[in-house]
């Protein structure tokens, strides 16, 4: 028995529901589909498929067996399109997964002008919060994190980012722009709730004086577990908050905000790229990877001279 053709018959089975269905896209016969299928039961000694005159669905020992199977056939497709990446297209499914702000504010601005230069190639981006994301799961999973990151994943650094405080042209005509750390206490302050719901201190520094760190304490006007929201208020001119320079960069470009108390930062951060596997990884994907730390460092660094020229 061929068990590699029988393992893609099986699969095709099921996603077509029915044996007829599998022959005809397949182009083979029915009986030689009936066939390749039983000798795959015979072989694991365990039924795979319910079959009645009606319809046709999975026992729980086919449930598992196909999870597996879908997994070991795409491992063996994808191994042959590196080996063969000179001459593939690029097309098919690229599946990614991000927390909200970096799909917002990351991924999402880049779309547009991957599609048109890699029309083939289809995005599906799941967007979840999670402390232990999946990255098995997926081609690309991006992790937000401080510059002591050291998980024991394959990933790839897309950037090395700092936090800033940033606000709204509109506000900072009504406050005043604040001149030293302190004049912080006087300003409405957004604030991401930390564990407990407490604010954190406002802890700054210098970047060519990382040692010197100012406290600033402050009462924010509002506290929430969104970064997405904190920095829809803050374009709406509510008031100052600390965000990663990468994930403001076009608003800073366009504009939209303003960096406050240059050059003091509130934190040192990193974007990676985590991977499933060191392994045959597909060319879409080491296209997109490209693609995304190429577009994030221009954006950063075109906010960092909007920021200068502003300054």
């Amino acid at each position: 028995m061929d068990r590699l053709l029988s393992m893609r018959v099986f699969q095709r089975v099921v996603d077509e529901g029915g044996f007829a269905a599998t022959a005809r896209a397949l182009d083979m016969s029915a009986p030689v589909v009936t066939r390749l299928v039983a000798d795959l039961e015979e072989h694991l000694g365990t039924r795979l498929l319910q079959r009645t005159t009606r319809r046709l669905s999975l026992t729980d020992a086919g449930q598992t067996y196909l999870l597996r199977v879908r997994n070991i056939l795409q491992d063996i497709d994808e191994a042959h399109a590196v080996a063969s990446s000179d001459t593939t297209e690029l097309a098919g499914l690229l599946r990614l997964h991000a927390p909200p702000v970096l799909a917002s504010y990351v991924i999402a601005p880049l779309l547009a002008e991957f599609r048109r230069r890699h029309p083939k190639i289809l995005i599906d981006l799941e967007v979840e919060t999670c402390r232990e994301p999946p990255i098995e799961d997926y081609d690309i999973t991006l992790l937000g994190t401080d510059d002591s990151f050291d998980a024991d994943v394959v990933a790839r650094k897309v950037i090395e980012s700092e936090a800033i405080l940033v606000a709204s042209p509109d506000y900072l005509k009504r406050r005043g722009q604040p001149q030293v750390p302190e004049d912080l206490a006087h300003h409405e302050s957004l604030r991401l709730k930390w564990p407990g719901g407490q604010p954190r201190l406002w802890r700054m520094w210098r970047p060519e004086q990382p040692e010197q760190v100012v406290e600033v304490e402050t009462q924010p006007m509002l506290l929430a577990n969104h970064t997405d929201t904190l920095l829809r208020a803050t374009l709406d001119g509510a008031g100052i908050t600390s965000v990663s320079l990468d994930v403001v960069a076009a608003h800073l470009t366009r504009g939209e905000l303003v960096r406050v108390l240059p050059p003091w930062i509130t934190g040192r951060l990193a974007l990676y790229a985590a991977l499933p596997s060191r392994k045959y990884i597909p060319q879409r994907t080491r296209v997109f990877l490209d693609y995304l730390v190429a577009e994030t460092q221009l954006q950063t660094t075109k906010a960092l001279e909007a920021c200068n020229a502003c300054g």
